[in-house]
C-alpha cells in the first residue's frame, strides 16, 4: 500500500499560510536537493485547491531545474468542489475526497506527496489518511497568517517522532506518523 506524506513549511510560531513570502529565502541549495532526494519516492501528488493553483500558475514554466522538472513530470490529483477542469499533468478527483485518496493509496505504486496545510487536512486527517507528516521548521516568527492544524480538531492525533533532519541554514525537517487515539470531529 501507498503512503501518503504530506510535507509542509511551518514558521517557529506555527504559520503554514503563504510561505513563498517568507520561506523561500531559506530554501537554498542543501534543501533542495534533499527535496528532491525525497521526490525518489513518490510517483504522484495529492493537492488541493489554493496550492494546486499557486503551483499551476509558475511551476510549469520553470525548465532545467532537476528539482521542478520532476515535479512537473509527476502526475497530480487535485482536490477541489470547484474547478471544472486541470492542467499540468493534473486530474480533477471526483465524489468522495477520502474514498478516492483510499483508492489511490490502495493503487500499486509509489508513495504520494502532499505539499501544504490547509481545508483538504481536515478530511485526511479525520479519515486517518494521512501516513506520515514531514514538518519543514523554519528559523523565523512570521506573526500572522493560517497555523499548522487551523480548522481541524486534531485533539485526538497523536504523533511519533520517526526522524529529523537539521540543515546549515536552520531549518529542520520533523517527520512524524500518526496514531489516533480515538474518533476526530469536525
Amino acid at each position: 500500500m501507498r503512503k501518503l506524506i504530506e510535507a509542509t513549511f511551518v514558521s517557529l510560531d506555527g504559520v503554514v499560510g503563504s510561505p513563498e513570502k517568507w520561506a523561500l529565502p531559506y530554501f537554498d541549495d542543501e534543501n533542495k536537493n534533499y527535496a528532491l532526494s525525497r521526490l525518489s519516492e513518490v510517483d504522484a501528488f495529492l493537492l488541493g485547491r489554493v496550492t494546486y493553483e499557486k503551483f499551476a500558475a509558475r511551476w510549469p514554466q520553470i525548465k532545467g531545474d532537476d528539482y521542478f522538472d520532476r515535479i512537473n513530470s509527476l502526475p497530480k490529483f487535485v482536490a477541489s468542489k470547484t474547478l471544472r477542469e486541470t492542467t499540468w499533468n493534473a486530474t480533477l478527483i471526483k465524489g468522495d475526497v477520502a474514498d478516492e485518496v483510499s483508492k489511490l493509496k490502495n493503487q500499486p505504486g509509489k508513495n504520494i506527496m502532499k505539499y501544504g496545510t490547509g481545508q483538504l487536512d481536515r478530511t485526511l486527517i479525520q479519515r486517518n489518511l494521512v501516513d506520515e507528516f514531514h514538518f519543514s521548521i523554519f528559523p523565523i516568527a512570521v506573526g500572522s497568517g493560517q497555523r499548522l492544524f487551523d480548522g481541524i480538531d486534531a485533539t485526538h492525533l497523536k504523533l511519533t517522532l520517526t526522524g529529523t533532519k537539521t540543515f546549515n541554514n536552520g531549518i529542520v525537517i520533523l517527520t512524524y506518523v500518526p496514531k489516533l487515539t480515538g474518533p476526530l470531529v469536525s
